[in-house]
């Protein structure tokens, strides 16, 4: 045997082997990282691995019969005495037992591909009898993929992203795995008989669409938090994912020991979270955490709810004291009963940006929430809408690109994603921002009336921005919005009777369109008997839409948006000093310097009451200011809305046209 070692030696099947394994390992490497996104079987992985290993005992043979020599490949001479056929056979047990010893370690590994550490908790499926109870399934899944948003180890998809799968009978794990970027579901359903709960559950591998586990769970209603505890726990362990001693707590950690008040908690999270955020669901949601509350005055998830909805409505319709201070309450309410409750920072957090447009503080609130809900996508969509605000704007846009990769699928997401590019007049990646939307929501009003706004913005084309519009015209419209973008449209055609038409069809007073100042109708009325010349009815409507804005800022004297329309309707009336002062102060309580992004809106006010009003010289100079900054003036609209009509004369509006074109 020593000679046989030694012709090893001689015949350089040592340096062989030794390649080939490098080779080899290198090859199973690739193969691992590549095959799976290239969407291959297991089965190919395996093959490679099987293939390797039969080719090392065929590679120890060549490399002692043949030997690389500078005239060519040439077969190696044996010394006297050799016993060749014996050394063969001894070389190829030799291969073939290190081949057995490799493939008993790697074989394993290339069947089992490890699950990557992401998931998507897909909608619960509602078995109970009484079709009220499908929202306690909602609140199931939901309750899950919350414990496991907390888990900094996993990606975790946020709800608005999986609720699109709701209803779907028969689903790819394939397809949803890949559309959605995880390599794990967990799907399930929920039966709610009385007091009893059972939920069945099946984790599913979205690469091979294979199950790692199921479990059935039939328990007591008080019981489900220690269903959701151990199922975030199980998970974990199956994807490998590690749990801190925090995150651990956080998990065990009973929200509320009231089963009535969790039922109503859930309702109320359900009506929160709809995607359209409707002023009437935002009402509703109050109600019922207040309700929670009341049957359990330390439920700490409740108060944090109840002040996420609070901001809200202050934000987008009511801009009141008693609802800032609502907010506020409730927040430091659920922190005192849970110092370190990751959602109460993030009620805090709104609390502060709404409310106070405390920047700082919120954002200090918002990076305990990051840091505490890895997965959570709010937190993310809220740094970024605050940074874009301070005018930090390549921050705000990683931020919400951020969000939307937790939460792919989010709407609200996509429209403040579209509105930054939209800002900063990247209307290139704005177009492939709502195109992802419409693949999201193709039935939302968002969709359609964002691709129908930026055709306009973009490139002025009207054409394509009716055609959108006109899609959604039959759809409800229970705020204003749709009949506020057709009217846009409209007047910017100069269809002045049409647009009138539109706006006398709407049943309400007032409009809510994006800002925290319900328009009256009578204002858009004013406005198209205005550039009709009807002078008469014009006067008319403007005083009515006067005596409904002084009660508007007689509830909210400070609010900039509500100022700046006010100064509108004065310019309507001819009131030109008592506008110009509503204009400014309006700049004075929002200006630029501290919002970049809604600062620049008053100040486009400000410069239409100067235009209105014959002060030309000042409207001028703040139209060279918006064509400049972020969120100002486009040069398709300059063109096009009467609303500049005043100074279209004016040779300096003209120069400002061909300035700006020529730069962009």
């Amino acid at each position: 045997m020593t000679g046989f070692f030694e012709e090893l030696q001689r015949r350089k099947v040592y340096r062989v082997a030794a390649a080939y394994i490098i080779a080899a390992g290198f090859i199973i490497q690739i193969g691992s990282a590549v095959f799976p996104a290239w969407e291959l079987p297991n089965w190919t992985l395996r093959l490679v691995v099987v293939l390797l290993l039969a080719g090392f005992p065929v590679a120890l043979i060549l490399a002692w019969a043949y030997d690389v020599t500078p005239q060519g490949i040439q077969a190696t001479p044996a010394p006297p005495g050799t016993h060749r056929r014996r050394n063969i056979i001894a070389l190829t047990a030799i291969g073939l037992a290190i081949s057995a010893v490799a493939g008993f370690f790697l074989f394993p590994r290339a069947s089992g591909r490890g699950v990557e550490k992401s998931i998507a908790v897909l909608p619960f499926q509602s078995l109970s009898d009484e079709k009220e109870n499908a929202y306690f399934a909602d609140g199931i899944q939901d309750d899950i993929l919350t414990n496991l948003s907390k888990i900094g180890d996993l990606k975790v998809i946020s709800r608005m992203s999986v609720m699109s799968y709701r209803g779907d009978a028969l689903r790819n794990a394939r397809e949803i795995g890949k559309a959605l970027g995880v390599g794990a579901l967990l799907e399930g359903s929920v039966r709610r008989a009385g007091n009893r709960v059972r939920v069945s559950v099946q984790l599913i591998n979205a690469n091979s669409d294979e199950h790692i586990w199921a479990e059935d769970y039939d328990r007591d209603l008080t019981d489900v938090f220690a269903i959701q505890t151990d199922l975030a726990q199980k998970i974990a362990s199956a994807l490998q994912a590690k749990l801190s001693p925090n995150e651990k707590e956080q998990l065990d950690r009973q929200p509320t020991k009231d089963p009535n008040a969790y039922l109503l908690f859930i309702q109320a999270h359900d009506y929160a979270n709809r995607p359209d955020h409707f002023h009437d669901d935002s009402l509703k949601a109050e109600e019922l955490f207040e309700q929670a509350i009341k049957l359990d005055p330390k439920f700490a998830s409740a108060f944090a709810g109840l002040s996420m909805v609070e901001s809200w409505i202050y934000h987008s319709s009511e801009p009141t004291q008693a609802r800032r201070e609502k907010a506020r309450l409730n927040a430091d309410e659920s922190l005192r009963l849970q110092p370190n409750f990751p959602e109460g920072h993030l009620a805090l957090g709104f609390s502060y940006y709404y409310g106070d447009r405390d920047y700082e503080r919120a954002l200090a609130e918002f990076e305990i929430a990051k840091r505490d809900l890895p997965n959570e996508a709010q937190a993310y969509l809220a740094i970024g809408a605050i940074q874009r605000r301070q005018g930090k704007w390549t921050e705000s846009t990683a931020n919400l690109e951020k969000a939307a990769a937790l939460d792919p699928k989010n709407a609200g997401i996509l429209v403040n994603l579209a509105w930054s590019y939209i800002a900063v007049r990247n209307f290139e990646a704005a177009d492939k921002t709502v195109d992802r939307l419409i693949a999201v929501a193709p039935q939302s009003f968002a969709s359609a009336g964002m691709k129908g706004y930026l055709a306009a913005v973009w490139k002025g084309d009207l054409k394509t921005a009716q055609e959108q519009i006109s899609s959604i015209a039959g759809e409800s419209d229970p705020n204003g919005a749709i009949t506020w973008l057709r009217f846009w449209i409209l007047t910017l055609q100069r269809k002045f009777s049409e647009a009138l038409a539109v706006v006398q069809k709407f049943p309400g007073e007032t409009l809510i369109v994006e800002t925290t100042a319900p328009m009256p109708k009578s204002l858009l009325q004013g406005i198209i008997y205005s550039v009709q010349g009807d002078k008469p009815k014009a006067q008319a409507e403007f005083e009515h839409a006067r005596v409904v804005s002084e009660k508007l800022l007689r509830e909210t004297p400070e609010d900039p948006a509500r100022h700046a329309q006010h100064g509108l309707i004065l310019a309507g009336l001819g009131q030109k000093q008592e506008a110009i002062n509503e204009g400014k102060k309006a700049v004075e309580l929002l200006p630029e310097s501290q919002d970049a992004f809604d600062g620049p809106r008053c100040t486009i006010a400000l410069a239409q009451i100067y235009a209105l009003t014959g002060e030309s010289d000042e409207a001028l100079r703040l139209l060279d200011h918006l064509l400049s900054i972020p969120n100002g003036l486009v040069i398709p609209i300059l063109k096009l809305d009467p609303a500049w009509d005043p100074l279209r004369k004016d040779p300096r509006f003209q120069a400002l046209i061909e300035k700006y074109a020529a730069s962009r």
